[in-house]
């Protein structure tokens, strides 16, 4: 059961499980603009060129307050995402040990400045004698 819930925890806390999370809750929310534009700016547009309705001063200010109500709940929503994203990557890497850097495996030709292997002590590539690796 403890082997279970810790490849649970792999799986949900894995960064493409966690972007598509959020994308899903982005586009939810990015709905409710495209809506609120629809119903509020297009829709009512359309209306006074088909003829159907005749809007007041008031009636489009309501618009515009119910389309910036949604634009408001968007950025709230991807700024409460966003902390939280941070705080769990956070815990994420409390944990985790920066790996020291590992030995260099290659070294420059002082000749020809072609990568070549720590340990030659002739370049392969111009075949030039190394001093460095002699005097070692």
């Amino acid at each position: 059961m403890k082997k279970f819930f810790s490849e649970f925890k792999t799986f949900a806390l894995r960064g493409n499980m966690m972007d598509m999370a959020v994308g899903v809750m982005i586009g939810g929310a990015f709905s409710g603009i495209v809506k609120a534009l629809t119903d509020n700016f297009i829709q009512p547009v359309l209306n006074v060129f088909t003829g159907g309705a005749v809007y007041t001063m008031q009636d489009v200010s309501g618009f515009v307050s119910a389309f910036l109500s949604s634009l408001a709940n968007f950025f709230i929503m991807a700024f409460v995402l966003f902390c939280l994203l941070k705080a769990i990557n956070r815990l994420l890497a409390v944990g985790k040990k920066e790996e020291a850097p590992k030995a260099p495996t290659t070294k420059t030709c002082p000749y020809c400045y072609s990568a070549i292997a720590i340990q030659a002590t002739r370049c392969p590539h111009c075949t030039s004698q190394l001093e460095q690796a002699a005097a070692e």
